[in-house]
């Protein structure tokens, strides 16, 4: 690590001590966008799926859609771990523009691709900007939020993801109705439109700042400061005589550095984070990435009315981290993420085994799992913010972006083309058993995260994990 002179600031307290305001919900919006588009991504190709098998579309097969889904979670990883090293080191927010434009060109691309390698490629690219997305964004998310209300806020972003796949259900049913476009040029068109949305989103978030403790950590006091007078003046407030923080600017952290942090000086957290993510990156990514073939293979539900069903299944997922949220802040984080896992573990075990029991329709099938998710949701939520906040400031954006990408890769690019075998082999037992382990895994995540997990409700970054810089070495 590069030493260079002592900084004294009370730039993060004065971040935490200011109240919500309508600049906090202009920068949640401008940066938790990154989820609603993927869920659009996610759900545009969970809802046009059996589409695609048509002849006059691509043809691909459900095995080939489950390989296409994995090539998005491939780029997703790859993306993450690229990006969330240049966030430490460039900024955040040249970083999330960066991204932004990635996925937007790639999304545009997806439209014109002809074969299964043309459509994996473009998946693959889309993947690689959103996965670099995560690692930006949420750590200039946590930068910027004020601690009290850090877990709720995180975990609403975390649930826009379902806004988005709602929003892609809408596209899928607008799009592929014969009466209006169809599906041999709809979801041509639905991609076109995800890459109109990112431009709009790119214009909006060109306003964000850069992270005043990212400047700190750089040795850039005076835009540091900058910044955050200049957010005290939007807000209306002007504060004094806030608590300092004490350290040493680190403009480069070595990856050996990196590696002796996570595996060493944190590892325990380092367990904790890579159990969080990759469970639930299993019990997400297998299901939802096959929801779609699942009603039109077993439940004969049309496809172009696929997307009726993702409704109330994106509701359930939106709801639970929207209310369950609070709770992360006050009740605490290693009851409710311990409690989160396991009752949503309980609720999918209960749910495979009367799927395989045939006691279910379309409609029960639905319901169920918009109750097991509406809990899973909060407990995937709050993955993404334990990795967010439990590293230091230095690395956080690494961090997180090693954690995604080991918990997505252990976790998630496995499950897709594995179920869709299954459901091409139309095989009821072997999805039972698949859904079950996968239920299986959220409890067993749930008894790690009550014995690992870090108290960190209304608590500083500073305070939850000091920074290397106030470290000594």
């Amino acid at each position: 690590m590069t030493n260079h002179v002592t900084i004294e600031s009370a730039i993060p307290a004065r971040l935490d001590g200011l109240p919500w305001s309508a600049w906090h919900w202009r920068v949640v919006i401008a940066l938790g966008v990154s989820w609603l588009l993927d869920g659009l991504e996610v759900t545009l190709v969970g809802s046009i799926g059996p589409a695609l098998q048509r002849t006059d579309t691509l043809g691909l097969s459900a095995t080939q859609i489950g390989w296409a889904a994995s090539a998005y979670i491939a780029g997703a990883v790859l993306g993450a771990l690229f990006f969330g090293r240049l966030a430490d080191h460039l900024g955040r927010k040249r970083i999330f523009l960066v991204t932004l434009t990635v996925y937007l060109v790639a999304t545009v691309l997806t439209a014109f691709t002809w074969d299964i390698a043309s459509f994996a490629f473009c998946r693959f690219l889309t993947g690689f900007g959103i996965g670099g997305e995560y690692a930006a964004i949420n750590s200039a998310i946590d930068e910027l939020i004020p601690a009290r209300v850090r877990g709720r806020v995180d975990l609403a972003i975390n649930g826009t993801f379902w806004i988005g796949a709602a929003m892609g259900a809408s596209l899928s049913i607008l799009l592929l109705n014969p009466g209006f476009i169809g599906a041999e040029w709809g979801w041509r068109i639905a991609f076109g439109l995800g890459g109109v949305l990112g431009i709009a989103i790119l214009l909006v978030r060109r306003h964000v700042p850069e992270s005043p403790r990212w400047l700190l950590m750089h040795g850039r006091v005076a835009e540091a400061e900058a910044v955050v007078r200049g957010i005290e003046a939007r807000v209306g407030v002007s504060q004094t005589a806030q608590k300092t923080l004490e350290m040493r600017a680190l403009r480069t952290i070595p990856w050996g550095e990196v590696a002796r942090v996570l595996a060493v000086r944190h590892g325990r957290r380092s367990v904790l984070g890579i159990t969080l993510m990759a469970s639930q990156a299993f019990f997400y990514n297998a299901i939802f990435f096959t929801y779609a073939l699942v009603l039109t293979r077993f439940y004969g539900v049309a496809e172009e009315h696929v997307g009726y069903y993702i409704f109330p299944f994106a509701l359930g997922n939106f709801l639970g981290p929207l209310l369950l949220g609070r709770l992360f802040d006050t009740v605490g984080r290693r009851a409710m993420i311990s409690a989160t896992y396991a009752i949503s573990g309980i609720l999918l075990i209960a749910t495979a085994w009367a799927f395989n029991e045939g006691l279910l329709s379309a409609t029960t099938q639905t319901v169920c799992w918009s109750l097991t998710f509406f809990v899973a949701s909060a407990a995937a939520s709050s993955a993404y913010l334990t990795v967010s906040e439990i590293f230091p400031l230095e690395m956080r954006a690494v961090a997180i972006s090693f954690f995604y990408a080991a918990g997505t890769a252990l976790g998630g690019f496995a499950g897709p083309p594995l179920y869709g075998a299954m459901i091409e082999g139309g095989s009821r037992g072997g999805l039972f058993a698949a859904y079950a382990l996968a239920g299986g895994l959220m409890c067993a995540a749930a008894l790690i995260a009550w014995k690992l997990g870090v108290d960190a409700e209304r608590r500083p970054l500073e305070e939850v994990c000091p920074p290397l810089g106030t470290q000594k070495t």
